[in-house]
């Protein structure tokens, strides 16, 4: 299993490199992995200890970031080492002020992972959710150097729960974790059936980001100007399928105003985007406090506002429900209100347990959003109802990194 396993790195890798000058993001991991060694050994200084924190990409680093936020605030002695897999996430955050040094993991081989972590010399180290890179865990256990998961959620469907070859080799791995924070319950039943106890359900730190962001969250002139007195959904996120869907409800329902924040801000997107709206519609970078009061939609060409907006919203929609999956819920639900979103949010533990709670409603067609957009706007008394649920939501999930830093700190 171990051949196998470092042959499949060793053809990742070549992949990487051969379609580097057709791919941009292959480009970006070859040129930043090409890199990292020499910029650890020309940075890193050892003159305070050190903790690591690996996301695979941004999704992982939100997760992260209250962590390391949390350490930043309350054990100020460490240092932050950020290591990221994918160029989303490091591109994105290579600039985040908060940590010290920030590369991407160079690939998970064990003369790598000797080395990485022989310059670094961590005291602790921090994977999030999903990543298990077997030469980097088993090179850790060996120099006594203490990893936890954050935020991690198990499935019984995941390789480390079937009895196959793969399987057992992959499970191995779980036995070097220090400990596990996970989100649910199931997530601490299926490590009990392997054995392990060294397991807390803390939650998803994801709340405690998302909280941050709303105390900290601005006012927006444009955007209480545009709203006035009118019912405003804020769509968040979106891609071509939402936008298609919630254009139609636009177009018949005048007295309704819309944000939407698309995924994509590029120019020809933004374009593209307005000519789908047959209904009074402005850019964001184009409104004035004055323009956009005649204005039933808003459209947001501009990156940084989304999480500020929500909170003047009655309802949200997140997008990329009818594509790979549904982006950041927690962001509109931390300001108390109904979510909508599409079919493809089984994934994700927080949406599916707010679609539970009857807080959150996926549809898939506009037959289905038309139904449920004109049951909340015609019942206010049943739209404040579930407001009031999904604060008691969010608040109750509250916590989770100071959980982790009590159990880690505590003990280190």
């Amino acid at each position: 299993m171990n051949a196998l396993y470092n042959l499949s790195i060793l053809l990742y890798s070549i992949l990487i490199k051969l379609t580097a000058p057709f791919n941009i993001k292959a480009s970006q991991i070859s040129k930043g992995r090409a890199q990292v060694f020499a910029g650890i050994e020309a940075k890193i200084k050892h003159d305070r200890p050190i903790v690591w924190v690996h996301c695979a990409s941004l999704g992982e680093f939100e997760q992260g970031r209250p962590v390391i936020e949390a350490i930043r605030k309350q054990h100020p002695q460490y240092q932050i080492f950020l290591t990221f897999f994918s160029p989303s996430g490091y591109e994105i955050r290579k600039n985040y002020d908060l940590a010290d040094y920030i590369f991407y993991l160079p690939a998970d081989t064990k003369r790598n992972a000797q080395k990485l972590i022989g310059l670094v010399r961590p005291e602790i180290v921090f994977f999030i959710k999903y990543e298990f890179w077997r030469h980097y865990i088993s090179e850790l256990k060996k120099r006594n150097i203490p990893l936890y998961l954050v935020s991690a959620i198990f499935r019984k469907n995941q390789l480390f729960f079937k009895n196959t070859p793969w399987g057992k080799w992959y499970r191995k791995m779980l036995f070097s974790f220090e400990h596990f924070f996970v989100q649910d319950d199931q997530s601490v039943d299926l490590l009990h059936q392997l054995g392990l106890r060294n397991v807390t359900k803390a939650g998803d730190t994801r709340f405690d980001r998302v909280a941050e962001i709303a105390r900290n969250g601005r006012d927006i002139p444009i955007v209480e100007k545009f709203k006035g007195n009118s019912q405003l959904v804020v769509a968040g996120s979106t891609w071509k399928p939402d936008e298609e869907l919630l254009a139609q409800f636009i177009h018949s329902h005048p007295e309704i105003k819309f944000i939407i924040a698309p995924h994509e801000t590029k120019k020809g997107n933004i374009e593209r985007l307005i000519n789908l709206l047959k209904s009074p519609v402005m850019s964001y970078s184009e409104a004035t406090e004055n323009s956009v009061m005649n204005k039933q939609v808003l459209v947001v060409d501009t990156i940084g506002l989304l999480s500020s907006i929500y909170k003047y919203a009655d309802l949200a929609y997140i997008g990329g429900g009818f594509g790979v999956g549904i982006h950041n819920t927690l962001e509109a639900a931390i300001f108390g209100m109904p979510i909508v979103f599409g079919p493809n949010y089984l994934k994700f533990n927080e949406a599916t347990r707010m679609v539970g709670l009857g807080i959150a409603f996926p549809v898939s067609d506009y037959p289905a959003l038309q139904s449920i957009f004109n049951s909340l706007f015609s019942d206010s008394d049943e739209r404040n109802l579930i407001s009031r649920e999904c604060t008691d939501f969010t608040n109750q999930n509250l916590g989770a990194t100071q959980i982790i830093l009590n159990t880690v700190f505590n003990w280190s």
